[in-house]
């Protein structure tokens, strides 16, 4: 199976304050941070919400926009699948991919980190254009997803400090 990692970087940062995806973190952006950290679990990465891969339909559909996005390019460059993570996720679980196969399934403790079949971009389009609940667990639900449990708790950043929480457990 071919796995098409996605960074999911088209949020506003409200919460944040500022472009969460150039904040910096030991020296590299949050955005080369998640990058690096999808980069070992899949075939190749893409970032999806800024540059060339946008949101689907449109910008502010929240991470269903992003993941519809980057499942249309996976199916449009022959991609099984999807990894996602958000910006913010600078660090995974080493044995992400074992959590989450066979796909549909994603992190209980963060749902944005999932392992997305493309066959389910029909669902998920149904979804999105119906704009009802837009919340990760419920297009999971709608696919009958599994929730994976690690001992693993990918950092979650929301504020800045949470940002500089995380710079001081580094060092």
């Amino acid at each position: 199976m071919r796995t098409l990692g996605a960074v999911l970087a088209g949020g506003r940062s409200s919460r944040f304050g500022s472009d969460k995806a150039l904040a910096m973190l030991d020296g590299r952006s949050l955005l080369d941070h998640a990058v690096a950290a999808l980069r070992p679990h899949c075939d190749a990465v893409i970032v999806v919400g800024r540059g060339e891969i946008a949101d689907w339909p449109r910008a502010d559909m929240g991470p269903l926009g992003g993941i519809a996005g980057a499942l249309i390019h996976a199916a449009d460059q022959g991609f099984d699948q999807v990894l996602t993570a958000s910006v913010d996720c600078v660090r995974l679980p080493a044995d992400l991919r074992a959590l989450l196969e066979p796909a549909p399934a994603f992190l209980e403790t963060q749902p944005v980190i999932g392992l997305w079949p493309v066959a389910a971009l029909h669902e998920l389009r149904a979804m999105l254009e119906d704009g009802g609940d837009l919340a990760v667990k419920a297009f999971a639900r709608r696919i009958g997803a599994r929730a994976a449990e690690s001992d693993f708790v990918p950092p979650n950043i929301n504020s800045v400090a949470d940002l500089d929480r995380l710079a001081g457990d580094a060092g």
